[in-house]
C-alpha cells in the first residue's frame, strides 16, 4: 500500500499541475467550455453562464495548487478529500458529455492535447482509482519538508498562479497551442494532404423478405438481397483525417471573401467576435491603429459574429473607416483571446497577434 501510494502521489500530482496549468495558461478559452457545459442544451445552468470566466480561473489555480499541495505532502487529508471530490465531479461530467455526445471535447488539456470524450471520461476513471488509493492510503502521505517550509511553498504556489493568471487575462496565453498562433499559415491549416486518412463508415441496409426484415451490414457496398429495400443506416466507425483549421471563413454580403484576402501581402484583422460584450472604450485607439496601419499600406477589416446593425453602429460611433466581415463567433473565439485583438498577416500567414491591451506594441 505504500508503494502504491507513493506511486499515485507522485502521478496523480504532476498530472493535475500539468492539467491545471495548460489551462491556467488560457483561463478564458476555458472559461469557452464552461459556456458550453452551463448551456441549456447539456446541463441547462445558464445562470452561470456569466460567472464562467470566475469559475474557470478558481478551478485551474485550484487544480495547481492541490497537485502541488499533494507532492509536499501538505494538509493531506484535506487535499485528498478536496481531490476526491474534484474528481467525482469530474467523472460524472465527462460521462454524461461522451454518453449524450454534448461536449465533443471536454477541454481537460485546453488546446495542447485533444481528448475524445470517452478518452476523457477513461482518464477520469483512471484518476479517480487512484485518488481512492491515496484516500484510503493517505496515513502514508507524509510531508516532504518541516511545516514552515511548506507554508512558505504553499503560499507561493497561490501567489505566483494568481500573479500568471491576471497576467493571461490581461494580454494573451504565454503559450498558444492553437492552429491561429504566429507564424502559422491559415490557409495551409485548412489544407487536407493527399494521403490524408479517409473516413469510414458502415452501412446497414433494411430490407424486406418475404415479409420479414433483413439487416445486412457493409462498408459502402449496396448488397446484393432479393426483397424490397426499405432503406439504410450510416454510422461513422472510424474518423478521417480533420484540418486543424476547418469552417473558416470570411464573409460579406454571403460570400466567402477569405481566398482573395488571405492572399493580401498586408492585411490587419480586427476582430471582436461579440460587439456587445466588447470593450467598446478601445475603438477609439483601434481607429488610430487602423489608420496608422492604412498609411503603411495594409488593408484593414474588422471581423465578427455580431449583426451588420450592431457592426454598422460601432463604425458610425467611432468614425472608423474599415468594413467589417463576418466569421463564426467559435472560430473568432479561437483565433485571438481578446475583445477585440488585432492580428497582422502577410499572404494568409500570422505576422503578429495582440490583446487590446497591447496595441502599442504593433509593428507596421
Amino acid at each position: 500500500m505504500k508503494y502504491l501510494v507513493g506511486f499515485s502521489r507522485v502521478f496523480v500530482g504532476v498530472l493535475f499541475i500539468i492539467s491545471g496549468f495548460i489551462k491556467l495558461n488560457d483561463p478564458v478559452g476555458f472559461s469557452f467550455k464552461l459556456e458550453e457545459y452551463f448551456s441549456q442544451s447539456v446541463l441547462d445552468l445558464p445562470f452561470l453562464m456569466p460567472l464562467a470566466l470566475a469559475i474557470s480561473i478558481f478551478v485551474v489555480i485550484l487544480e495547481v495548487v492541490l497537485g502541488v499541495f499533494l507532492l509536499l505532502g501538505f494538509k493531506p487529508k484535506l487535499t485528498v478529500w478536496s481531490l476526491l471530490l474534484m474528481i467525482v465531479f469530474f467523472t460524472f461530467l465527462t460521462f454524461y458529455s461522451a454518453y449524450f455526445n454534448k461536449v465533443t471535447d471536454c477541454g481537460c488539456f485546453g488546446d495542447a492535447i485533444k481528448l475524445t470524450p470517452w478518452e476523457s471520461f477513461g482518464k477520469d476513471i483512471v484518476l479517480l482509482i487512484l485518488i481512492l488509493i491515496l484516500f484510503y492510503g493517505r496515513r502514508f502521505i507524509k510531508p516532504l519538508f518541516s511545516n514552515k517550509t511548506n507554508w512558505i511553498l504553499a503560499g507561493f504556489t497561490v501567489l505566483a498562479c494568481s500573479v500568471f493568471a491576471n497576467h493571461v487575462l490581461h494580454h494573451l496565453p504565454s503559450i498558444d497551442f492553437r492552429p491561429y498562433k504566429i507564424g502559422a499559415n491559415i490557409q495551409e491549416g485548412m489544407s487536407v494532404p493527399e494521403n490524408a486518412p479517409k473516413p469510414i463508415y458502415e452501412y446497414a441496409w433494411e430490407f424486406n423478405v418475404d415479409g420479414k426484415e433483413k439487416i445486412v451490414v457493409t462498408n459502402g457496398d449496396y448488397p446484393t438481397v432479393k426483397g424490397e429495400f426499405v432503406g439504410v443506416e450510416t454510422t461513422e466507425i472510424q474518423k478521417g483525417y480533420e484540418p486543424p483549421i476547418h469552417d473558416f471563413t470570411i464573409e460579406k454580403n454571403g460570400e466567402d471573401q477569405s481566398p482573395q484576402l488571405l492572399q493580401e501581402e498586408k492585411l490587419v484583422m480586427i476582430i471582436a467576435f461579440d460587439l456587445i460584450k466588447s470593450n467598446l472604450e478601445i475603438f477609439e485607439t483601434l481607429n488610430m491603429v487602423a489608420n496608422k496601419a492604412e498609411s503603411n499600406g495594409y488593408k484593414v477589416i474588422g471581423m465578427s459574429a455580431s449583426s451588420d446593425e450592431r457592426a454598422n453602429e460601432i463604425l458610425k460611433k467611432y468614425d472608423l473607416d474599415f468594413d467589417f466581415y463576418f466569421t463564426d463567433e467559435t472560430t473568432l473565439k479561437t483565433i485571438v483571446r481578446s475583445n477585440p485583438g488585432v492580428l497582422i498577416l502577410e499572404r494568409g500567414t500570422i505576422l503578429q497577434k495582440v490583446h487590446y491591451n497591447d496595441l502599442d506594441k504593433l509593428k507596421f
